[in-house]
């Protein structure tokens, strides 16, 4: 486990790569609005508030007239028009966390009108069904199919913007709604989803996101442990690749913490640690065939995902259980074939 300062000098490692304007990028350079606020997070966890203050100024300044965002925004410009609904979704999560690790619901309150025009349209995307597509492109058309992954992690963010507007006497029970309707489809049709099963955030990422908790999330985290688990050094990204990540790892860890199981998640943070940079950056994975970091890049959210893991088990501030609290209500789940929804495929 690491240490309260090593946390502090991680999250100084993202503040280290933030922006003139408050962007928080990627390594090649682009900002996006998930990753983005996922940095802000782990500054607030590390008391960063100029920082996190810019950063969210970011998303208001960058936020369009619809409440979506460009995918990619290089040196302040657009360069990706169209606007994914799981980045719409997830500064709920960021102020609503900022909220339980300050005590202050300034930031929240200066900041709602933008997370609820984001959460708007989000709930916009959702079908008839309940899952939400992913993207509404540069032109304004909805995407057709959703993914699974990105539609766990709006369940969370639609949790979140609830607790939220009831905090703040401005409630949104059409959010609840999209929320319970969503995380019925994301526990029983998994056929309502692009397959992307190669990768291991569909795996865990409905555990995380709370739509799936109890017994059935147990199930589904033993399904697929020996396809992605590498002892010793992490979680691979896609099942078909000698390629463990740091951030999918923590957020597995993240995701067996919501469920009790706090023996592995502590196990698997640890295993991580191989990519601690001296700088308390993180590398952001490691071809363990080639024995050699891939891509050779430390990324601002593989640190962010280290201080939110180091948070949720170690206890550092208020907002600890904002994975953990999220579940969805019990009895939304069940069995598809008596719940009435029409399967998407056969």
């Amino acid at each position: 486990m690491i240490s309260r300062e090593q946390v502090a000098q991680t999250a100084g490692s993202i503040a280290a790569i933030q922006q003139d304007d408050g962007g928080v990028p990627w390594p090649e350079g682009h900002v996006d609005a998930w990753n983005h606020v996922e940095c802000l997070m782990a500054m607030a966890v590390a008391g960063l508030r100029e920082p996190v203050g810019r950063g969210y100024a970011w998303l208001a300044a960058h936020q369009r007239e619809d409440g979506s965002w460009p995918m990619k925004v290089t040196g302040g410009v657009a360069v990706e028009r169209g606007g994914e609904s799981n980045h719409a979704a997830y500064i709920a999560v960021g102020l609503w966390h900022h909220w339980q690790v300050t005590g202050d619901r300034a930031l929240a309150e200066e900041h709602w009108p933008v997370a609820k025009a984001a959460l708007d349209y989000v709930v916009g995307l959702q079908t008839e069904r309940g899952e939400i597509v992913w993207e509404r492109d540069a032109h304004g058309r909805a995407a057709t199919y959703a993914l699974l992954t990105g539609c766990a992690s709006i369940h969370q963010g639609l949790r979140c913007g609830v607790l939220l507007a009831d905090g703040l006497g401005d409630p949104q029970p059409h959010w609840e709604l999209a929320a319970d309707r969503l995380a019925h489809v994301l526990a029983a049709h998994p056929e309502a989803f692009a397959d992307k099963s190669r990768y291991s955030m569909d795996w865990y990422y409905p555990v995380l996101g709370g739509a799936v908790r109890g017994p059935a999330a147990v199930e589904l985290l033993e399904r697929e442990w020996g396809t992605f688990v590498v002892p010793g050094l992490g979680i691979r990204c896609v099942s078909d690749q000698p390629w463990v990540t740091g951030a999918e790892t923590c957020e597995l860890a993240l995701a067996l913490d919501a469920l009790g199981d706090r023996e592995r998640a502590s196990a698997l943070f640890a295993d991580m640690q191989h990519l601690r940079h001296e700088d308390g950056s993180y590398w952001t994975g490691w071809q363990f065939v080639n024995r050699k970091h891939f891509p050779h890049e430390r990324s601002g959210y593989t640190a962010a995902a280290v201080v939110l893991a180091a948070d949720a088990l170690l206890g550092f501030t208020g907002g600890c259980g904002i994975f953990r609290d999220v579940a969805a209500p019990s009895g939304l789940t069940g069995r598809p074939e008596l719940c009435g929804c029409t399967p998407a495929r056969a």
